[in-house]
């Protein structure tokens, strides 16, 4: 039989862990734990195992922070462990630590039509490269593409490419952001404290004093219209979401879709749609065509990560994902 496999989706506050069946891919059991309860990542583990009462030699973390080395060292966690240190006191036969939008993009191809919403475009094509980004505390970025039978992500730090602006707001709030950064990314805008920065961008453009916001009050007084400036910070975050995306379709010809995770934009779904994301999207001049007929979906699922997880150990134990 093939047994269950332990995944897990590691962030800087909680941990979850679940089992999936190998087999069928079916995921179940999922427990949430505080990382700050337990002093190490094999602690938590372990608990979780000896909790469900099964033999598992199986694992798949996904976790936010580099994984390219045997040592792993939380980025907004105290957690740091060598990865085969934990193999073998926890007696896993294989112990796969990905990155968190690893993770993310290996979920794709197992989402439901109800795990994700498209904006525009035609049906994905099956086979053909997939790009994921979100906007979160940073902006992730990652490639999918399918070889040989198998889905292979391609990470990077495309978050960090400068920010190209498209019109005269856009233009200002970049001039501004200069003054600040020796380097103005794409994440410099498209994130959380991206939409701070927006905001502040345009308040110096509207000569304006800007008070001290974070971004869920810029979305509030937005959605409310009580603040004419924190709606347009949303429109141009929505603007320059699109054109950004439209970048990752040209990159790779993205015909399996460009998704967007991150709970950012679930927060102003309604008012997202009604943007000019997906004009901004296809604004590409003499390849506007072409972007057109790519699909962005948004990604609703609530855990991802660990979807993901389950399908990177399953694809490594060589099951068709």
């Amino acid at each position: 039989m093939a047994g269950f496999g332990l995944i897990a989706d590691v962030g800087g506050t909680n941990i979850r862990l679940a089992l999936v069946e190998l087999k069928t891919g079916e995921i179940g059991r999922l427990q949430k734990y505080l990382c700050g309860d337990f002093p190490s990542i094999a602690d938590v583990m372990s608990l979780y195992l000896s909790e469900q009462q099964e033999t598992v030699t199986q694992a798949c973390i996904a976790i936010a922070c580099p994984t390219d080395q045997d040592w792993i060292a939380m980025t907004n966690h105290s957690w740091a462990f060598s990865r085969k240190a934990v193999q073998e006191q926890l007696g896993f036969e294989n112990f796969y630590v990905i990155n968190d939008y690893t993770g993310i993009a290996m979920s794709i191809p197992t989402l439901s039509d109800s795990q994700k919403i498209q904006i525009g475009g035609e049906p994905a094509k099956s086979g053909e490269p997939i790009a994921v980004y979100g906007p979160g505390t940073g902006l992730g970025v990652a490639h999918l593409i399918h070889h040989d039978s198998e889905y292979v992500c391609i990470p990077g730090e495309g978050g960090h490419v400068e920010f190209a602006p498209n019109d005269a707001l856009e233009a200002h709030v970049l001039s501004f952001l200069q003054q600040r950064y020796d380097h103005v990314s794409a994440e410099r805008l498209l994130s959380g404290p991206g939409l701070v920065n927006i905001y502040l961008g345009l308040m110096d453009y509207h000569g304006k004093a800007a008070e001290d916001l974070q971004p869920a009050d810029i979305t509030t007084r937005g959605l409310q219209e009580s603040c004419p400036v924190c709606v347009e910070a949303m429109q141009v975050f929505c603007r320059a979401l699109g054109s950004f995306g439209g970048n990752l379709a040209l990159n790779m010809s993205t015909f399996g879709g460009v998704y967007i995770a991150g709970g950012i934009i679930s927060r102003f779904m309604e008012f997202f749609k009604h943007s000019e994301f997906r004009a901004r999207f296809e604004a590409k001049g003499r390849f506007a065509n072409f972007v057109a007929k790519v699909p962005v979906y948004v990604i609703t699922e609530e855990q991802p990560g660990l979807q993901g997880a389950s399908a990177y150990l399953r694809q490594s134990n060589g099951y068709r994902i």
